[in-house]
Protein backbone atom coordinates (compact mmCIF):
# COMPACT_ATOMS: atom_id res chain seq x y z
CA UNK A 1 0.00 0.00 0.00
CA UNK A 2 3.13 2.81 0.64
CA UNK A 3 4.28 1.66 -2.83
CA UNK A 4 1.01 2.93 -4.13
CA UNK A 5 0.78 6.25 -2.56
CA UNK A 6 4.46 6.09 -3.86
CA UNK A 7 3.76 5.57 -7.16
CA UNK A 8 0.71 8.14 -7.74
CA UNK A 9 2.05 12.10 -7.93
CA UNK A 10 -0.05 13.84 -5.10
CA UNK A 11 -2.12 15.35 -7.71
CA UNK A 12 -5.70 17.49 -6.71
CA UNK A 13 -7.21 13.65 -7.86
CA UNK A 14 -4.86 11.89 -5.93
CA UNK A 15 -5.49 14.11 -2.76
CA UNK A 16 -9.39 14.27 -3.20
CA UNK A 17 -9.18 9.86 -2.69
CA UNK A 18 -6.53 9.79 -0.37
CA UNK A 19 -8.74 12.19 2.15
CA UNK A 20 -11.28 9.77 1.13
CA UNK A 21 -9.15 6.60 2.18
CA UNK A 22 -10.15 4.18 4.98
CA UNK A 23 -9.01 1.01 5.95
CA UNK A 24 -5.32 -0.34 4.46
CA UNK A 25 -5.27 2.56 2.02
CA UNK A 26 -5.66 5.08 5.20
CA UNK A 27 -2.71 3.04 7.15
CA UNK A 28 -0.44 2.98 4.28
CA UNK A 29 -0.88 6.85 4.21
CA UNK A 30 -0.05 7.41 7.64
CA UNK A 31 2.78 4.68 8.02
CA UNK A 32 4.25 6.69 4.66
CA UNK A 33 3.67 10.13 6.54
CA UNK A 34 5.02 9.08 9.89
CA UNK A 35 8.30 8.03 8.22
CA UNK A 36 8.36 11.63 5.52
CA UNK A 37 7.79 12.89 9.37
CA UNK A 38 10.74 11.04 11.10
CA UNK A 39 13.03 11.44 8.29
CA UNK A 40 12.86 15.25 7.49
CA UNK A 41 12.02 16.86 11.77
CA UNK A 42 12.65 13.76 13.88
CA UNK A 43 10.99 12.89 16.72
CA UNK A 44 11.20 15.76 18.81
CA UNK A 45 8.25 17.97 19.76
CA UNK A 46 8.43 21.60 20.65
CA UNK A 47 6.54 23.68 22.49
CA UNK A 48 4.88 26.67 21.96
CA UNK A 49 3.52 28.52 25.08
CA UNK A 50 0.33 30.08 23.92
CA UNK A 51 -0.55 33.09 25.77
CA UNK A 52 -4.55 34.48 24.89
CA UNK A 53 -4.10 38.17 25.18
CA UNK A 54 -7.20 38.88 24.96
CA UNK A 55 -10.44 38.03 23.60
CA UNK A 56 -12.07 41.80 22.16
CA UNK A 57 -12.28 41.57 18.64
CA UNK A 58 -13.25 43.72 16.16
CA UNK A 59 -14.31 41.13 13.21
CA UNK A 60 -17.36 39.64 13.42
CA UNK A 61 -16.59 35.55 11.84
CA UNK A 62 -20.14 33.33 11.72
CA UNK A 63 -18.38 30.21 13.29
CA UNK A 64 -16.00 32.17 16.09
CA UNK A 65 -17.28 32.62 20.03
CA UNK A 66 -15.12 35.77 20.52
CA UNK A 67 -16.85 37.13 17.60
CA UNK A 68 -17.85 40.98 18.28
CA UNK A 69 -21.86 40.72 18.31
CA UNK A 70 -21.11 37.50 20.93
CA UNK A 71 -22.39 39.62 23.85
CA UNK A 72 -22.44 36.66 26.38
CA UNK A 73 -18.73 36.38 26.86
CA UNK A 74 -16.81 38.91 29.32
CA UNK A 75 -14.02 41.06 27.40
CA UNK A 76 -10.43 41.26 28.86
CA UNK A 77 -6.96 42.03 27.67
CA UNK A 78 -4.44 40.80 29.94
CA UNK A 79 -1.98 43.53 31.45
CA UNK A 80 1.46 43.88 30.43
CA UNK A 81 2.53 42.50 33.50
CA UNK A 82 0.74 39.49 33.18
CA UNK A 83 1.81 38.61 29.92
CA UNK A 84 5.35 39.39 30.81
CA UNK A 85 5.28 36.79 34.32
CA UNK A 86 3.92 34.21 31.90
CA UNK A 87 6.52 34.80 29.16
CA UNK A 88 8.98 34.38 32.07
CA UNK A 89 7.28 31.29 33.21
CA UNK A 90 7.60 29.73 30.43
CA UNK A 91 11.66 30.12 29.78
CA UNK A 92 11.87 29.11 33.68
CA UNK A 93 10.06 25.93 32.44
CA UNK A 94 12.06 25.26 28.85
CA UNK A 95 9.82 26.33 26.48
CA UNK A 96 11.58 27.60 23.71
CA UNK A 97 9.12 29.89 22.11
CA UNK A 98 5.53 31.33 23.00
CA UNK A 99 2.42 32.72 21.04
CA UNK A 100 0.71 35.57 21.57
CA UNK A 101 -3.06 35.18 20.17
CA UNK A 102 -5.22 37.55 20.30
CA UNK A 103 -8.73 38.67 19.08
CA UNK A 104 -7.99 40.78 15.81
CA UNK A 105 -7.29 44.48 16.03
CA UNK A 106 -5.59 47.16 14.46
CA UNK A 107 -5.83 50.35 16.58
CA UNK A 108 -2.30 52.09 17.89
CA UNK A 109 -2.50 51.47 21.56
CA UNK A 110 -2.87 47.40 20.39
CA UNK A 111 0.12 47.81 18.40
CA UNK A 112 2.13 49.88 20.94
CA UNK A 113 1.43 46.83 23.45
CA UNK A 114 1.99 44.12 21.30
CA UNK A 115 5.33 45.63 20.18
CA UNK A 116 6.46 46.14 23.91
CA UNK A 117 6.14 42.73 24.80
CA UNK A 118 8.06 41.85 21.94
CA UNK A 119 10.56 44.04 23.23
CA UNK A 120 10.84 42.67 26.62
CA UNK A 121 10.22 39.02 25.98
CA UNK A 122 12.99 39.29 23.77
CA UNK A 123 15.06 41.30 26.77
CA UNK A 124 14.04 39.18 29.86
CA UNK A 125 15.11 35.60 28.00
CA UNK A 126 18.85 37.20 26.53
CA UNK A 127 17.27 36.67 23.35
CA UNK A 128 16.18 33.24 23.32
CA UNK A 129 12.59 32.67 23.42
CA UNK A 130 11.14 32.62 20.13
CA UNK A 131 7.67 34.52 19.29
CA UNK A 132 5.30 33.61 17.03
CA UNK A 133 2.15 36.23 16.74
CA UNK A 134 -1.37 35.38 15.60
CA UNK A 135 -3.07 39.19 15.85
CA UNK A 136 -5.12 38.84 12.82
CA UNK A 137 -4.58 41.37 9.66
CA UNK A 138 -2.58 44.10 10.38
CA UNK A 139 -1.02 47.03 7.95
CA UNK A 140 2.65 46.40 6.25
CA UNK A 141 3.92 48.89 8.94
CA UNK A 142 2.74 46.93 12.18
CA UNK A 143 4.14 43.65 10.54
CA UNK A 144 7.53 45.43 9.90
CA UNK A 145 7.47 47.17 13.16
CA UNK A 146 6.79 43.86 15.50
CA UNK A 147 9.13 41.86 13.12
CA UNK A 148 12.19 44.25 13.75
CA UNK A 149 11.17 44.39 17.38
CA UNK A 150 12.18 40.69 17.59
CA UNK A 151 8.70 38.47 16.70
CA UNK A 152 10.12 35.53 14.55
CA UNK A 153 6.64 33.69 13.23
CA UNK A 154 2.94 34.88 12.31
CA UNK A 155 0.47 32.72 12.19
CA UNK A 156 -2.62 33.90 10.16
CA UNK A 157 -5.19 31.23 9.30
CA UNK A 158 -6.78 31.51 5.77
CA UNK A 159 -9.63 28.89 7.57
CA UNK A 160 -10.38 27.80 3.91
CA UNK A 161 -8.58 28.72 0.94
CA UNK A 162 -12.22 28.56 -1.65
CA UNK A 163 -13.05 32.29 -1.74
CA UNK A 164 -17.05 30.67 -1.93
CA UNK A 165 -16.55 28.76 1.13
CA UNK A 166 -14.92 31.74 2.90
CA UNK A 167 -17.69 34.66 1.86
CA UNK A 168 -20.25 31.95 3.64
CA UNK A 169 -18.54 32.01 6.77
CA UNK A 170 -18.21 35.80 6.85
CA UNK A 171 -19.98 39.05 6.71
CA UNK A 172 -20.15 40.70 3.57
CA UNK A 173 -18.15 43.58 3.66
CA UNK A 174 -14.72 45.49 3.82
CA UNK A 175 -12.96 44.48 7.05
CA UNK A 176 -13.99 40.40 6.22
CA UNK A 177 -12.97 40.45 2.74
CA UNK A 178 -10.84 37.24 1.06
CA UNK A 179 -8.61 38.82 -1.19
CA UNK A 180 -7.41 41.64 2.21
CA UNK A 181 -6.36 38.02 3.64
CA UNK A 182 -4.69 36.21 1.13
CA UNK A 183 -2.45 39.74 0.81
CA UNK A 184 -1.68 39.95 4.46
CA UNK A 185 -0.38 36.59 4.07
CA UNK A 186 1.83 37.46 1.35
CA UNK A 187 2.94 40.67 3.11
CA UNK A 188 3.87 38.33 5.78
CA UNK A 189 6.38 36.18 3.49
CA UNK A 190 8.07 39.80 2.34
CA UNK A 191 8.23 40.88 5.67
CA UNK A 192 10.41 38.12 6.58
CA UNK A 193 8.12 36.14 9.20
CA UNK A 194 8.05 32.03 9.55
CA UNK A 195 4.77 31.95 7.84
CA UNK A 196 2.00 30.19 9.41
CA UNK A 197 -1.45 29.60 7.95
CA UNK A 198 -4.08 26.88 8.77
CA UNK A 199 -7.94 26.13 7.49
CA UNK A 200 -10.69 24.43 9.40
CA UNK A 201 -11.72 21.04 8.63
CA UNK A 202 -14.96 19.94 8.49
CA UNK A 203 -17.30 22.66 7.73
CA UNK A 204 -20.60 23.20 6.71
CA UNK A 205 -21.07 23.13 2.89
CA UNK A 206 -17.07 21.99 2.81
CA UNK A 207 -15.96 19.42 0.38
CA UNK A 208 -13.31 17.00 -0.11
CA UNK A 209 -12.11 18.87 -3.40
CA UNK A 210 -11.77 22.13 -1.23
CA UNK A 211 -10.22 20.49 1.48
CA UNK A 212 -7.21 18.83 -1.42
CA UNK A 213 -7.45 22.47 -2.55
CA UNK A 214 -6.50 23.61 0.84
CA UNK A 215 -3.13 21.30 1.14
CA UNK A 216 -2.42 22.78 -2.69
CA UNK A 217 -2.37 26.56 -1.54
CA UNK A 218 -0.52 25.71 1.25
CA UNK A 219 2.14 23.79 -0.97
CA UNK A 220 1.93 27.02 -3.42
CA UNK A 221 2.36 29.84 -0.70
CA UNK A 222 5.45 28.01 0.52
CA UNK A 223 4.35 28.17 3.90
CA UNK A 224 6.86 27.69 6.93
CA UNK A 225 4.47 26.35 9.46
CA UNK A 226 0.89 25.10 9.55
CA UNK A 227 -2.01 25.13 12.19
CA UNK A 228 -5.21 23.51 11.34
CA UNK A 229 -7.34 21.25 12.98
CA UNK A 230 -11.57 19.99 13.33
CA UNK A 231 -14.31 23.06 13.36
CA UNK A 232 -15.78 22.81 16.46
CA UNK A 233 -19.37 24.65 16.16
CA UNK A 234 -20.33 27.60 19.17
CA UNK A 235 -24.02 27.85 20.22
CA UNK A 236 -23.31 31.88 20.06
CA UNK A 237 -22.73 32.16 16.64
CA UNK A 238 -24.65 32.03 13.18
CA UNK A 239 -22.66 29.04 12.09
CA UNK A 240 -23.84 26.65 14.73
CA UNK A 241 -27.32 26.65 12.90
CA UNK A 242 -26.01 24.65 10.22
CA UNK A 243 -25.19 22.10 12.85
CA UNK A 244 -26.62 19.20 11.29
CA UNK A 245 -24.53 19.02 8.01
CA UNK A 246 -21.64 19.00 10.40
CA UNK A 247 -19.91 15.25 9.64
CA UNK A 248 -19.75 13.49 12.53
CA UNK A 249 -16.87 13.66 15.16
CA UNK A 250 -15.26 10.45 14.01
CA UNK A 251 -15.19 12.01 10.22
CA UNK A 252 -14.26 14.82 11.01
CA UNK A 253 -11.28 13.82 13.35
CA UNK A 254 -10.10 11.46 10.83
CA UNK A 255 -10.20 13.92 7.63
CA UNK A 256 -7.99 16.67 10.16
CA UNK A 257 -5.64 13.57 10.84
CA UNK A 258 -5.50 12.89 7.18
CA UNK A 259 -5.22 16.60 6.27
CA UNK A 260 -1.92 16.78 8.84
CA UNK A 261 -0.74 13.46 6.95
CA UNK A 262 -1.29 14.84 3.39
CA UNK A 263 0.25 18.32 4.38
CA UNK A 264 3.57 16.81 5.85
CA UNK A 265 4.02 14.49 2.30
CA UNK A 266 3.83 17.38 0.47
CA UNK A 267 6.00 19.54 2.43
CA UNK A 268 8.34 17.29 4.46
CA UNK A 269 10.42 19.92 6.81
CA UNK A 270 7.65 22.46 8.01
CA UNK A 271 5.99 22.97 11.41
CA UNK A 272 2.91 21.59 11.81
CA UNK A 273 0.99 21.71 15.07
CA UNK A 274 -1.23 19.35 16.53
CA UNK A 275 -4.05 21.62 17.92
CA UNK A 276 -6.06 22.16 20.78
CA UNK A 277 -9.69 21.49 18.77
CA UNK A 278 -8.17 17.71 18.33
CA UNK A 279 -8.50 17.32 21.95
CA UNK A 280 -12.14 18.24 22.02
CA UNK A 281 -13.07 15.20 19.66
CA UNK A 282 -10.28 12.44 21.10
CA UNK A 283 -8.20 12.88 24.09
CA UNK A 284 -5.40 11.31 22.70
CA UNK A 285 -5.92 13.23 18.98
CA UNK A 286 -2.57 15.01 20.29
CA UNK A 287 -0.45 11.78 20.47
CA UNK A 288 -2.13 10.76 16.93
CA UNK A 289 -1.40 13.84 15.27
CA UNK A 290 2.27 13.63 16.41
CA UNK A 291 2.52 10.26 15.22
CA UNK A 292 1.58 10.35 11.67
CA UNK A 293 3.11 14.05 11.06
CA UNK A 294 2.72 17.27 13.64
CA UNK A 295 5.58 18.24 15.28
CA UNK A 296 4.28 21.20 17.32
CA UNK A 297 2.31 21.36 20.75
CA UNK A 298 0.75 24.34 22.18
CA UNK A 299 0.21 24.48 25.84
CA UNK A 300 -2.18 27.14 27.14
CA UNK A 301 0.03 29.23 29.70
CA UNK A 302 -2.77 31.91 29.53
CA UNK A 303 -3.51 32.93 33.92
CA UNK A 304 -6.00 30.88 34.77
CA UNK A 305 -8.84 33.18 35.53
CA UNK A 306 -9.13 34.32 31.77
CA UNK A 307 -9.41 30.73 29.98
CA UNK A 308 -13.19 30.44 30.51
CA UNK A 309 -13.61 33.96 28.46
CA UNK A 310 -11.44 32.98 25.31
CA UNK A 311 -13.43 30.14 24.04
CA UNK A 312 -13.62 30.30 19.96
CA UNK A 313 -15.52 26.96 20.63
CA UNK A 314 -17.22 25.12 22.74
CA UNK A 315 -16.19 22.14 25.48
CA UNK A 316 -12.33 23.22 25.03
CA UNK A 317 -10.30 21.19 27.20
CA UNK A 318 -9.29 22.57 30.56
CA UNK A 319 -6.28 21.23 32.35
CA UNK A 320 -7.25 18.83 35.65
CA UNK A 321 -3.88 19.62 36.92
CA UNK A 322 -1.15 22.33 37.51
CA UNK A 323 0.74 23.80 34.65
CA UNK A 324 4.19 21.84 35.79
CA UNK A 325 1.86 18.64 36.09
CA UNK A 326 0.47 18.66 33.10
CA UNK A 327 3.61 19.15 31.27
CA UNK A 328 4.65 16.04 33.03
CA UNK A 329 1.95 14.43 31.86
CA UNK A 330 2.53 15.53 28.11
CA UNK A 331 5.83 13.80 28.33
CA UNK A 332 4.76 10.51 29.02
CA UNK A 333 1.63 10.63 26.55
CA UNK A 334 4.47 11.61 23.96
CA UNK A 335 7.16 8.75 25.31
CA UNK A 336 3.92 6.05 24.73
CA UNK A 337 4.27 7.09 20.42
CA UNK A 338 8.74 7.63 21.08
CA UNK A 339 8.90 10.95 20.75
CA UNK A 340 10.08 13.65 23.18
CA UNK A 341 9.84 17.28 24.31
CA UNK A 342 12.68 19.61 22.92
CA UNK A 343 13.03 21.89 25.88
CA UNK A 344 15.01 25.05 25.54
CA UNK A 345 14.66 24.77 21.73
CA UNK A 346 12.77 27.50 19.94
CA UNK A 347 12.19 24.64 16.92
CA UNK A 348 12.14 27.05 14.35
CA UNK A 349 10.99 25.34 11.17
CA UNK A 350 13.56 23.77 8.84
CA UNK A 351 11.74 24.53 5.76
CA UNK A 352 12.29 28.80 6.53
CA UNK A 353 15.97 27.94 7.62
CA UNK A 354 16.22 26.51 4.22
CA UNK A 355 14.93 29.45 2.05
CA UNK A 356 16.05 32.08 4.00
CA UNK A 357 20.00 33.37 4.06
CA UNK A 358 19.87 34.66 7.50
CA UNK A 359 20.60 32.70 10.45
CA UNK A 360 18.30 31.73 13.09
CA UNK A 361 18.65 29.85 16.19
CA UNK A 362 18.04 26.33 16.04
Amino acid sequence: MIETILNYPLSRDRLIDLLSSSGEEEKALFDYSTATKLKNVGNEVYLRGLIELSNICDKDCFYCGIRKSNNNITRFTLKYEEVIESVKYAYEKGYGSIVIQSGERSSRSFSDKIDKIIRESKKITNNNIGITLSCGEQSEETYLRWFESGADRYLLRIETSSEELYKKLHPKDTLHNYTNRRNALELLRKTGYQLGTGVMIGLPFQTTEMLADDLIFMRDLNIDMCGMGPYIEHTKTPLYKFREQLPITTVRLGLALKMISLLRILMPDINIAATTALKVLDQKATEKAIAIGANVIMPNITPLFYRKEYLLYENRSEPLFSFEDELALLEKRLETISHRIGYNKQGNSKHYTKNWSRCIPE
